[in-house]
């Protein structure tokens, strides 16, 4: 078998139910073996001083891979720990929470992708608990940024919480607990094969969905989350979607008013709007690669440098904040938010209210252009290295000074500066090159697609026929 092909990131991913079926009970017993010889390793220990937990979310292939993975360890001589379903962020707090501090954690799930997908992340306290403990510690953290010791400081909120039938039901319970009313949440109970929605606060679908019980129920703020709840959005009380960009900015200007000066580490794909929004409430906008670990793995060497960066989020919601140990934990950023809500709503106040400014393209969208050569990673970074040339000699090009990642072209449009880019990159799994295109101008998008496809029109191994169609190319 090649392994690599279950690499995804820094993670293993693959169908797990039915045709196509490459990640298996064998498959998972071999990769707990194989992550208690490296915890060995890394840790100096004998295989028997060894404890490693366990969690899952709630697709069907769960429970065998959990029980395989489980199997391995033990074989190996280590101790394995079943917490059963619960939440990634959870899972990593095994690893540094007293009373658990396992050795390393593995988490059985594909994120937001399809039913029959599956997956293994694993953890050390470098890099679940059960619900009651995961749920104290967001409690407190409610409390203390609310600066109450009351038993219900959510009184008087109203929370709409979709967990897409993933693990992340228990938010719910958490906000009756804290005193919130929980009218028009939905899709709480665990279902693997995923019915109502994709577990995903992308998914246009989800959002909707979401929108549709926030406005209906008179809700104050809606919390959607994947399947794990590394990811999140919320959706405002006036029904309007605050992900991607607009969750980036409302996190930044709430860290950013306790301490300006800060930095704020994105993903490649983030809107110009952003950076000026960052710029405008005291902070600098700082763009990384794209991939939940890149981003957090700059922001801690930031951190290490001397720079203050608070917070790494990617336009997914994919979000890890420093005062939460950088842990990729969407539930987390969530329970920032509500927090604000809450003190918002004692004012009369909406939370969207605090992105108003917040200026946002005209036009933008998203496209992938598939590689279909097999050497797919140097016929990418051709084509992007002949669109760099190119931009290097042509003055109405202007190359992003923060490009870290593919290509980032910014164009002057009806005579307004910077008024549309254009970020070509290859995609961090996949033989796939993802086109993101912003404009403040009407028509500037298909203008910026046309002079790109006027470029790379003679590369071979790429299919361009979205480009093409895109642009308005015969």
């Amino acid at each position: 078998m090649d392994w690599l092909t279950l690499k995804s990131g820094s993670d293993v991913r693959g169908t797990a139910v039915g045709e196509g079926t490459v990640l298996t009970e064998e498959v998972a017993r071999a990769l707990g073996a194989a992550f208690v010889r490296k915890l060995c390793k890394e840790k100096g220990k004998k295989a028997t001083e060894i404890t490693v937990s366990l969690g899952r979310d709630s697709r069907i292939s769960g429970p065998a891979l959990l029980g395989a993975a489980a199997e391995g360890i033990s074989q190996a001589g280590a101790t394995a720990i079943d917490f059963g379903m619960c939440t990634t962020p959870a899972m990593f707090m095994s690893t540094i929470t007293d009373g658990f501090r396992t050795d390393g954690a593995i988490m059985i799930t594909a994120s937001h992708h399809p039913w029959n997908k599956n997956g293994l992340k694993f953890f050390t306290e470098k890099g679940g608990l059960e619900g009651n403990v995961y749920m104290k510690q967001l409690a407190d953290r409610i409390r203390k940024g609310l600066g109450t010791a009351d038993d219900q400081p959510l009184k008087g909120l109203q929370v709409a919480v979709d967990a897409g039938n993933g693990a992340g039901g228990f938010y719910a319970e958490l906000m009756e607990q804290l005193g919130a009313s929980t009218k028009g949440s939905q899709f709480l109970d665990p279902d693997g094969r995923f019915p109502n929605h994709i577990p995903n606060p992308e998914n246009p679908d989800a959002i909707q969905s979401l929108q549709t019980a926030v406005t209906t129920s008179g809700a104050d703020v809606g919390v959607i989350f994947d399947a794990d709840c590394d990811r999140a959005a919320i959706v405002d009380g006036d029904g309007k979607a605050i992900n991607r960009n607009r969750l980036i900015a409302l996190i930044s200007a709430i860290l950013l008013e306790e301490q300006k000066g800060q930095t704020i580490v994105t993903d490649s794909v983030t809107s110009s709007g952003l950076a000026d929004f960052i710029r405008e409430h005291g902070g600098t906008h700082y763009r990384f690669k794209r991939g939940y670990r890149n981003v957090i793995d700059e922001a801690i060497r930031l951190n290490r440098e001397g720079e203050s960066c608070p917070l790494a989020i990617e336009t997914s919601g994919h979000a890890a904040l420093r005062e939460n140990h950088f842990l990729d934990d969407g539930m987390y950023l969530v329970t920032v938010l509500i927090i604000r809500a809450m003190i918002m709503k004692r004012r009369n106040e909406r939370l969207g209210s605090i992105i108003a400014d917040l200026k946002e393209p005209v036009e933008s969208t998203e496209i992938r252009l598939n590689i279909t050569a097999p050497d797919f990673r140097t016929v990418g970074e051709n084509a992007i290295r002949n669109v760099l040339d190119y931009a290097g000699k042509d003055p109405d090009w202007h190359i992003a000074p923060d490009n870290r990642e593919g290509i980032r072209i910014s164009f002057d449009l009806s005579e307004k500066n910077d008024a549309g880019w254009f970020l070509l990159r290859l995609s961090v799994h996949d033989p796939v090159m993802p086109l993101n295109a912003e404009s403040d101008i009407p028509g500037g998008v298909k203008d910026m697609l046309q002079r790109l496809y006027n470029v790379i029109s003679d590369s071979k191994g790429i299919d361009l026929t979205p480009l093409k169609q895109a642009a308005g190319v015969d």
